[in-house]
């Protein structure tokens, strides 16, 4: 399980979270989120499915469409990927 980010804010009912920071930003491979990954919650819970990424190549955002859970919930949350 790795890190993906903290949810930074919910729009239009999306959770908008800031990816954490690349250890493979050297080797030009700057994110490696892709649109249809599963995020999951601390309990291992599935939270939502990332269907956009956008914003500065080297740390960017993540629009993940959250599956049952209640957005404002997810506010400061961190979120991880198998």
């Amino acid at each position: 399980m790795r890190r993906v980010g903290s949810v930074v804010r919910t729009a239009q009912g999306l959770a908008i979270l800031r990816a954490e920071p690349s250890d493979d930003a050297a080797d030009g491979d700057a994110h490696r989120d892709e649109i249809g990954t599963t995020v999951l919650d601390d309990s291992l819970e599935e939270v939502g499915r990332v269907v956009d990424v956008f914003g500065p190549v080297d740390r960017p955002y993540l629009a993940v469409t959250p599956y049952d859970v209640h957005l404002p919930s997810l506010v400061s949350s961190t979120l991880y990927a198998r």
